[in-house]
């Protein structure tokens, strides 16, 4: 046993300090960006912002609209090749054929989940990221499916994770994937760091795995813990290059969760991935070996999703003119976080 005692932060414990700019209006500051990936050395462009691989989040549905945006959709994995065929069907017919670019298809690593993950992408090549996805990427098999799914599609860009440590964003870089997903526990409704009392602060594990990353050429996404778009500013800040939203989308039109309504209140179920609605949904129930590891929530019916791409859309922006920052990629060299005991005045929350 040993005790790590330099301090660790999340989004609650700081703020960005604002500094002298140039910029004279929000609407000069541009959110796109261009990266080109480690592995294939294909490039992307446009605002890296991404839609959960959530079944009541990373839907078709939401996949259309982030991407008329520029943004991305982690689509999740519980849709069957039929499902994508028909997809891609209606952005054919709606002249969109290039939003394929701005979609993911997520996959477990079963030889099942493989197996569907091949006969999507045969079908669809215009598909360019894949989102492997588990919620612990410390084992070694995990590893291991990274670099055997490399070798399959050697042409895809892959995101893999979830780590907050850099010497494993550094194994799964040297493994094959391109940028490597960051968080464990900070979701709304993940329950990892009280069912087993594991995680990292949100914000210091973008810090560390941000520089170790962008040694190599890779990219880092920073998933969970944002609830506000101030968050989502703070994790650009820090270094993220992507940063994946859940909750925050939730209870959307586009999320197709089922809308339920209770004295006249209009709600959305909402549910951790690894929680107990989740497994009973797709894999039966609970193990008998395992606990639960996401709770079941109600959050309130949103409407459509644009008003809210909007909002975070606008404060990322004035994040940028608050610092001087006129393009995204600016913004971390543009930063200075300051700690703090209280984010805003709660007299009104």
């Amino acid at each position: 046993m040993r005790i790590e005692t330099d301090l660790k932060l999340g989004f609650k414990d700081v703020l960005i300090r604002p500094k002298r700019s140039t910029l004279g209006s929000r609407a000069q500051v541009s959110l796109e960006r261009s990266f080109t990936f480690r592995h294939t050395g294909r490039t992307w462009s446009g605002i890296p912002i991404m839609a959960a691989n959530m079944d009541t989040v990373g839907s078709f549905a939401m996949a259309m609209v982030l991407a008329r945006h520029g943004l991305l959709t982690a689509v999740h994995k519980h849709y069957s090749p039929n499902d994508w065929d028909a997809f891609a069907l209606q952005l054919r017919v709606a002249g969109q054929d290039a939003w394929l670019a701005n979609v993911a298809v997520s996959t477990g690593i079963l030889d099942s989940d493989l197996e569907r993950l091949d006969h999507i992408l045969e079908r669809h090549p215009a598909l360019t990221f894949i989102c492997i996805d588990v919620a612990n990427g410390y084992s070694e098999p995990f590893v291991e499916r990274v670099s055997a799914i490399r070798a399959r599609h050697r042409n895809k860009v892959i995101i893999a994770g979830n780590v907050v440590t850099g010497e494993m964003v550094e194994e799964l870089l040297l493994a094959g994937a391109d940028i490597v997903k960051v968080g464990i526990g900070p979701g709304s409704v993940c329950t990892t760091r009280v069912k087993t009392g594991v995680g990292y602060p949100q914000l210091s594990a973008i810090i560390e795995c941000a520089d170790a990353a962008h040694g190599l050429s890779g990219q880092i996404i920073s998933d969970g813990g944002c609830t506000c778009p101030g968050d989502v500013a703070k994790a650009f800040g820090a270094g993220a290059d992507f940063v994946m939203l859940g909750g925050m989308l939730a209870g959307h039109d586009e999320g197709g969760g089922e809308i339920l309504e209770e004295d006249g209140q209009r709600w959305v179920e909402f549910y951790g991935m690894s929680s107990k609605t989740a497994m009973e949904r797709y894999s039966g129930g609970v193990a008998d070996y395992r606990a639960s590891e996401g709770k079941t929530v109600r959050v309130p019916y949103r409407g459509p999703v644009e008003e809210t791409i909007k909002d975070i859309l606008g404060g990322l922006r004035s994040t940028c003119t608050y610092v001087g920052a006129s393009r995204l990629k600016e913004l971390t060299k543009r930063t200075t976080f300051v700690r703090v005991t209280e984010q805003h005045n709660p007299v009104f929350d």
